[in-house]
């Protein structure tokens, strides 16, 4: 059973900044680089931003440099994702997941982000 609970999504003027967060099972997270993903409507899922097991490491998707920031506790199993100067192209379903090859087959829910312009 995945578990992963993200959250702290909503729906935020363009300009403005949301602050995510993926609470994950042991199994998941534990030893793992994490990722966060999003799948706009009508669109594929794309990696956005991961983080390596220990946190030293980050690589963002051209589309969110500078923007957002991954970060990880590992001692709360968590991984944030501090979104800031938001545009209405963020607007998507996220998700977090661990790095894997072949890519994870299980996903959580998701945290929706809506941004207006």
């Amino acid at each position: 059973q995945v578990q992963l609970v993200e959250s702290g999504g909503g729906l935020v003027q363009a300009g403005g900044s949301l602050r995510l967060s993926c609470a994950a099972s042991r199994s998941i997270f534990s030893g793992n680089a994490m990722g966060w993903y999003r799948q706009a409507l009508g669109k594929e899922r794309e990696l956005v931003a991961r983080i390596t097991s220990a946190g030293g490491g980050t690589y963002y998707a051209d589309s969110v440099l500078g923007r957002f920031t991954i970060s990880r506790d590992n001692a709360k199993r968590t991984v944030y994702l501090q979104m800031n100067s938001l545009k209405p192209e963020d607007t998507a379903v996220y998700y977090c997941n661990k790095i894997s090859t072949p890519p994870p087959r299980s996903w959580g829910q998701g945290t929706q982000v809506t941004v207006s312009s």
